[in-house]
């Protein structure tokens, strides 16, 4: 009997351990990520996480089911949280080989543009041979400073916390040189108002910017990638890349884009119906005016005009704009996708033979994909490159203005295409007069003049061997400085001198001109209350003059 009961409190006991414990909460997933790097992640005003990759975060959580904490610090004191496990989840980083042998990425869901930023004074740097012997700022532990750790370049890197600590100091004159990333830096220069800081060249390094955990979470690494999915497959993570880093203005949500379309579209239909009826009115009157009347008519019909081709341009711009920015941002990953695939085709073509990709042989396809996307890549930067032109047409503004000097605006100019215009020609000449008085004027967009004034005289040259000469001047009892581009190049045809600056115009058409370069820089000049003339002798060469308002500091 003692045996029974023993028996049977042993069973009960059995029975109570296998029972099934009340479930567990679900488990908290810390996501981290810099404090300092908008628009992409950073506090708001109230220390509150936003930004891209912290709107995008917390899309992932909702359609995964996860509960989730966003956690935003210094970079390097997030990274050794991450590296402890203390965090889990480092929502935005960048990818390389040493970073994927210890953690495991998701795909990239936006890509990371590093450039050289310099106060304004400091010329002569576009690449990272430039920066040899220097001392560099970069991010502590961020991608850059691997990245120089690297190189076999002898950069000396400067590591500090956040990359808003490398521009206040390049501001201030401690260092000359850091390597920011382009959107984060930009957006600091603005917000900070830090007038003396420019991006130089183009971008010194491209990055896949993904999710990462440490190599042994497989399992939420699985999770995340099945939600970018389902988030790129839904639209909204396109949604979400467009309301804070979209192509055309970062931040402006598209409802309020579609608004503000369908408000100018309203004011261009009012602005044509207004030119009809005021047409009518001015035809009545034709006859009953004199010549000097006729004349001013048809400057105000031409100024009518213009400005309802403003106002088309800009939404056929904004139309355009959107579909070629994801043409722009998506390419890039393609070309790397088919780069990492490649050593797998290869092996299978190696092993089976050839086999079909979109219904052609791999054999002839393995050589013309690359090709392709070359292709496609460098239309989407011409199309861009146009949408631009009809950008800059539509919003020709005065911008904000400052004093400056048009000897540093022709040698930045001419710094920024200088390859171009070294293949046009082996003779480039350059005359700048020294002392010239200063200017008050927004040197970007001065610049802009000068670039097409350039790229124009190397358009019009037949031969190597003809040349270019750039020159300033300044007359002092006009009270104005001039600057001049002067070709030896084919010329231009009497008929033609007229017409070069309206919109559309162009002889070079077969050779991708859109007929907007001159014209928007005609209206810049206009803006800065100057003047842009032309003298030309077919055969023998063209000069392109600007004159600008000297400063009177008086």
């Amino acid at each position: 009997m003692i045996r029974r009961g023993l028996f049977l409190m042993a069973c009960l006991a059995l029975l109570l351990a296998g029972a099934p414990a009340q479930a567990a909460p679900p488990e908290r997933i810390v996501f981290g990520g810099d404090a300092q790097y908008p628009p992409y992640e950073f506090l708001d005003q109230d220390g509150n996480p936003t930004g891209f990759t912290v709107e995008l975060t917390r899309a992932l959580a909702e359609v995964m089911g996860m509960e989730i904490e966003i956690r935003l610090g210094p970079w390097e004191e997030i990274m050794e949280a991450f590296k402890k496990g203390e965090v889990d989840v480092m929502q935005g980083i960048s990818y390389s080989d040493e970073r994927a042998r210890r953690y495991e990425f998701s795909q990239a869901y936006t890509l990371i543009h590093h450039s050289i930023f310099t106060r304004e004074e400091t010329l002569g740097v576009g690449s990272l041979s430039h920066l040899t012997g220097k001392e560099v700022l970069v991010q502590h532990d961020g991608i850059m400073h691997e990245t120089l750790r690297q190189s076999p370049l002898s950069i000396t890197p400067v590591p500090v916390p956040y990359q808003t600590d490398a521009l206040r100091m390049v501001a201030s004159g401690t260092y000359d040189y850091a390597i920011v990333a382009n959107l984060p830096g930009l957006y600091y220069i603005r917000e900070h108002k830090l007038s003396n800081i420019r991006k130089r060249g183009n971008p010194v390094a491209v990055q896949l910017y993904c999710y990462a955990t440490l190599k042994d979470n497989t399992e939420l690494m699985a999770q995340i990638s099945e939600g970018l999915a389902i988030l790129k497959k839904t639209g909204r993570l396109r949604e979400i890349h467009n309301r804070w880093l979209g192509v055309l203005s970062p931040g402006i949500p598209t409802r309020k884009l579609v608004i503000a379309a369908g408000l100018l579209f309203s004011f261009m239909i009012l602005v044509v119906v207004g030119n009809i009826l005021w047409s009518r009115t001015l035809k009545r009157e034709v006859a009953l005016r004199t010549r000097e009347l006729e004349t001013r008519q048809k400057q105000l019909l031409q100024a009518d005009k213009m400005a309802s081709l403003g106002f088309l341009v800009s939404g056929i711009a904004h139309e355009l704009n959107n579909p070629n920015g994801l043409l722009l941002l998506n390419i890039p990953l393609l070309v790397a996708a088919f780069k990492e695939m490649h050593p797998v085709l290869e092996q299978h073509y190696r092993e089976h033979g050839d086999f079909k990709v979109a219904g052609l042989p791999y054999s002839r396809m393995r050589d013309e994909i690359p090709l392709i996307l070359d292709e496609t890549n460098d239309a989407a930067r011409h199309i861009k490159t146009i949408v631009e032109d009809l950008r800059d047409f539509s919003r020709q503004s005065d911008d904000e203005r400052e004093e400056t000097n048009l000897n540093t605006i022709a040698v930045n100019a001419l710094r920024l295409v200088r390859p171009t215009v070294e293949k046009a020609t082996r003779h480039l000449g350059m005359e700048l007069r020294e002392g010239i008085p200063p200017i008050q004027a927004n040197p970007q967009r001065i610049e802009q003049v000068v670039i097409n004034l350039l790229l124009n005289a190397c358009q019009a040259l037949e031969s190597t061997e003809s040349a270019i000469l750039l020159k300033t001047d300044s007359d002092p009892a006009k009270g104005i400085v001039t600057l001049s581009v002067t070709d030896e190049g084919s010329g231009i045809d009497p008929e033609h001198l007229d017409h070069l600056t309206d919109p559309f115009f162009t002889t070079k058409r077969s050779v991708g001109g859109t007929g907007l370069g001159l014209s928007v820089s005609a209206g810049i000049v206009r803006n800065h209350e100057g003047k842009l003339t032309f003298e030309s002798q077919p055969g023998r060469g063209t000069t392109a003059t600007l004159e600008l308002p000297a400063l009177d500091k008086e």
